[in-house]
């Protein structure tokens, strides 16, 4: 009895602490994990968490190609993509579906996280606002949108080009696997305004590339406040139903309805695919230009500051013999675009250990490019 009494006292001590010091969105990110049975955040993890829905209006399945799924992949993609833990991997050729697979009960209509693939559909929603008049530029500074930043050391300058490129100075460490640091509360916590605007800035913007999802969660502020509506109603309006998406997705969300604009789309592998065509397409769905042409081009283009593989919103691999560029997010969630073949590539599924060798861009990528285009090029 007197061990019990010990323990529950420890739990009830260790609980207050939690919660005086700010890290009480542990208890959530224990529930939503290791009570399910799952280690880190995962790819189904969507039901456990508020969230806006992003409408489709008007589906438009995807025409399949003549060869769709004749031609079986070789051994070694197949062993590379069930050693991976693929739940989906899908190829588009000339706008058409040629190949699609699934693994471990997953299929067509499964919808799956982005994790932070998201990022660069945030940053289409600023290309967007800005096409529309609603945000001047890229160019803006962050503070004309949130006046407190006016005090920040180094944030005075900070822009909204700054956040989308990476280069934002901001204090944050982009590690997933310790619960103590800020991804962990963006994710868990019920608060993404105090998960970010609390944070401060190291250095000056415009300074140093760094990957950082709580840049793109200030960038995804800036945005709804300048559209001012839910960004996912706006995704909607302005990109989903004009792409004709199969299914309505959901973003999830913090408990103000705040969309975790860094990350956690849950859509299906046939609608991710869709976005990736977009771009092929250079922003036209049939004669209707989504987004603006000059905007995409400066997406996909290499900064100096990321040594050429980041630009805004997309990894980039342009010195690969065979030319891509691509959204990327945690455990392998990827939408390849190959404009030179017309090819897109999407993988879905979760692969904690992803080797990222290739100058911080997963190893997987290059290959799945390398091995898949010569399949189905012409």
């Amino acid at each position: 009895m007197t061990i019990l009494i010990y323990f529950v006292t420890f739990i009830v001590i260790a609980a207050v602490l939690f919660y005086l010091f700010g890290y009480s969105y542990l208890f959530s990110g224990i529930s939503k994990t290791y009570l399910k049975g799952k280690m880190s955040a995962h790819i189904d993890d969507g039901k456990f968490f508020s969230h806006n829905v992003i409408a489709a209006g008007n589906p438009i399945p995807w025409e399949k190609d003549q060869e769709y799924n004749t031609t079986s992949l070789p051994k070694k993609i197949v062993e590379n993509l069930s050693h991976s833990n693929t739940a989906s991997f899908l190829v588009i050729k000339n706008g058409k579906l040629i190949h699609e697979q699934y693994w471990n009960g997953y299929n067509e209509r499964s919808k799956t996280n982005s994790f932070s693939m998201a990022k660069a559909v945030t940053v289409m929603l600023l290309g967007k606002a800005i096409e529309e008049g609603k945000i001047s530029s890229v160019d803006d500074r962050f503070a004309d949108y949130f006046p407190e930043f006016k005090s920040k050391e180094f944030a005075e300058k900070l822009t909204l080009k700054n956040l989308a490129q990476m280069e934002s100075g901001l204090k944050w460490q982009e590690n997933y696997k310790n619960p103590f640091l800020p991804n962990a509360k963006a994710y868990y916590g019920k608060s993404l305004i105090k998960a970010t605007f609390s944070r401060k800035f190291k250095q000056h913007p415009g300074e140093r590339f760094e990957y950082q999802s709580g840049s793109t969660q200030l960038l995804g502020f800036a945005v709804k406040k300048a559209v001012n509506q839910t960004l996912s109603s706006y995704l909607s309006e302005k990109i989903w139903t004009p792409l004709g998406m199969e299914q309505d997705a959901e973003w999830s969300t913090d408990e103000s309805g705040m969309e975790k604009t860094y990350c956690c789309i849950h859509s299906t592998t046939r609608d991710f695919a869709k976005l990736g065509q977009l771009f092929l397409n250079d922003g036209k769905a049939g004669d209707q230009q989504i987004l603006n042409l000059d905007f995409i081009n400066q997406m996909r283009t290499p900064t100096e500051k990321s040594e050429e593989i980041y630009g805004m919103g997309f990894w980039i691999n342009y010195d690969n013999p065979i030319k891509h560029y691509y959204f990327l997010g945690l455990q392998g969630q990827y939408i390849i675009m190959v404009p030179e073949h017309s090819i897109v590539i999407v993988r879905t599924g979760s692969f904690n250990n992803l080797p990222k060798n290739d100058r911080g861009r997963p190893d997987q990528v290059k290959f799945l490019v390398n091995e898949t285009v010569p399949l189905f090029a012409d």
